[in-house]
């Protein structure tokens, strides 16, 4: 069956903040101008923000300037946040700190990033962007040229075998003058325009951490709307980067998470126990006990900052927000910089496509980009993270320095390495012994993933694909004991044995993927490569 083809001025690839963001400037600019220039969005999942996954603290600097009127629009921020605490935990103990000033969410508010791109889209719809959910972006399109002409869907009703099904629906193709790539951190065309234009050419590798998140209703004696507590310390080892965060929303909500920098080194950590364990410690117990847990969620996030940005141009297309990642480490944010990333991508985009002659690339986009607010930020901010590459308490140290001496105006710029590349073999490791869950504060994997509501139709090709099938026995399991079945915080990966204990392989239960991207980015071999799946397949938040 023939694909059908549709032809937009511009297709954007995902409706997270930056996409939404741009479709909105960029009608914004149509009706401005009096221009009839068209708009679609594209998204993966089966609605808007069914995908989406934050902590979240949002700064509304982009929204003010994007919608000045959004608190009459009955925009989903209405928690905001009054109080920050920051604390160092042992063991048994949590230690107050001076909050950092990035840390400071005076003028900010406690909201579900979901909700918020649920509000965003219908502002969008309201401007004339057409939005296409359940429809994944799985295929580059490409002129005679070279240059992006769009994406195509996948096909649906595709079987195992990869054969048609009764139930087959070709894609379709979306063309257009200009593609905006939306995809998030570590999205899946994102990464073959970088290595198809070599975009990161002269950046540094982007690094990682995963985020953890669950969804609390707490008894009303223990809710405190506004309050927003961050720790660092316990239960990591000294030389592993992360942190929590609890965030107390309105209607008796309490987010909890937990996030781990994927340049971790054991190979037995487990993030998803590690969080577990968390949970369990004397401060952050009590708030939990007696409530509800309602949700849980993963996703991979940027770390990279400001050395890490690509060349976010090429020839018929852009990067945006974490697709490029424009996240603030130290802050803790990355949706207000995602959305002016999108903002000014628009403006570009318009520019060109309005004038007599429109270029083949946006220039302009990374010209606007380096001239706001933006690059100020995370350029005064590069060199916190990189850091803690020495460990906890260096990390800290730097980090006040940077902060309160040299203001992030230090004559130097610190460096990553890749995530996958950190890894000591595991004989050079301690095992790590995880308690059980007790069912009430810490859960297992298998039933957390239940709370996720992930689906995928069974009948389809394995979006999780191996480059070599031998390296996850040959390789993974002989040098690191086979981290896949730990760094995954879905249960997707398993290594499974004969009665006799021998002929181990690896199993890849598909269905349990929760899209976060981890294995794609912190495989010893870079062997694991994350596709996208049916569209409307993957975890539906609600809330998240």
């Amino acid at each position: 069956m023939a694909r059908e083809r549709m032809e937009f001025d511009v297709v954007i690839v995902g409706a997270g903040p930056s996409g939404l963001a741009a479709a909105i400037r960029f009608r914004q600019l149509c009706a401005e101008h009096g221009k009839e220039l068209s708009v679609c969005v594209v998204e993966k999942g089966s609605e808007v923000g069914a995908h989406i996954l934050s902590g979240a603290v949002i700064e509304p600097r982009a929204l003010n300037e994007l919608i000045p009127d959004w608190l009459g629009r009955d925009a989903p921020l209405v928690t905001p946040a009054t109080e920050d605490r920051f604390l160092m935990l042992t063991a048994r103990r949590a230690i107050r700190l001076p909050t950092p000033p990035q840390m400071n969410n005076h003028g900010n508010y406690i909201a579900s990033l979901g909700n918020l791109c649920r509000w965003l889209a219908k502002q969008a719809e309201t401007l004339g962007v057409e939005i296409y959910p359940g429809f994944a972006a799985a295929e580059m399109l490409y002129g005679e040229d070279g240059r992006v002409g769009g994406v195509a869907t996948g096909d649906m009703g595709i079987g195992k075998d990869g054969a048609p099904t009764a139930n087959h629906q070709p894609g379709v193709e979306l063309h257009a003058r200009q593609t905006l790539f939306a995809e998030g951190c570590r999205g899946s065309l994102s990464k073959t325009l970088m290595a198809r234009f070599s975009l990161g050419d002269g950046a540094d590798p982007q690094t990682y951490g995963i985020g953890l998140k669950e969804l609390w209703e707490v008894e009303p004696a223990k809710h405190r709307p506004g309050l927003v507590v961050h720790s660092v310390g316990w239960p990591l080892d000294w030389r592993t980067y992360g942190g929590s965060f609890l965030y107390h929303l309105e209607n008796r909500q309490v987010a909890v998470g937990f996030v781990i920098g994927l340049d971790y080194r054991n190979p037995y950590l487990n993030p998803f126990e590690e969080f577990q364990r968390f949970k369990s410690h004397p401060a952050i117990r009590p708030t939990l006990e007696g409530g509800r847990r309602i949700a849980y969620g993963a996703r991979a996030l940027n770390e990279g900052g400001f050395q890490a940005i690509p060349r976010l141009t090429f020839p018929g297309g852009a990067l945006i927000g974490c697709a490029a990642g424009f996240l603030n480490v130290p802050k803790i944010k990355g949706s207000h910089c995602a959305m002016k990333s999108g903002m000014i991508a628009a403006e570009a985009a318009f520019a060109a496509l309005a004038s007599d002659n429109p270029p083949a690339e946006l220039a302009d986009y990374p010209a606007r980009l380096k001239s706001s607010w933006v690059w100020d930020e995370l350029h005064q901010v590069r060199n916190v993270r990189p850091g803690f590459r020495w460990g906890l308490w260096p990390g800290l140290g730097y980090a006040a320095l940077d902060t309160y001496v040299l203001r992030g105006r230090a004559p130097w710029t610190l460096h990553h390495y890749p995530d996958h590349t950190a890894l000591r073999r595991k004989e050079e490791c301690a095992q790590i012994e995880y308690p059980k869950p007790d069912g009430k504060i810490t859960f297992d994997c298998l039933s957390s993933v239940f709370l996720s509501s992930t689906n995928h139709e069974e009948n389809q090709p394995a979006h999780l694909k191996l480059k070599d099938p031998t390296v996850p026995v040959a390789h993974n399991l002989a040098l690191y004991d086979a981290p896949e079945q730990r760094y995954c915080p879905a249960g997707v990966y398993e290594i499974i044995r004969d009665a006799s204990g021998g002929n181990p392989r690896l199993q890849i239960n598909a269905q349990n993927c929760v899209h976060c991207k981890t294995c794609d980015i912190k495989d010893p071999k870079q062997n694991i490569d994350w596709v996208t799946p049916e569209g409307g397949g993957g975890p539906n938040y609600p809330n998240m």
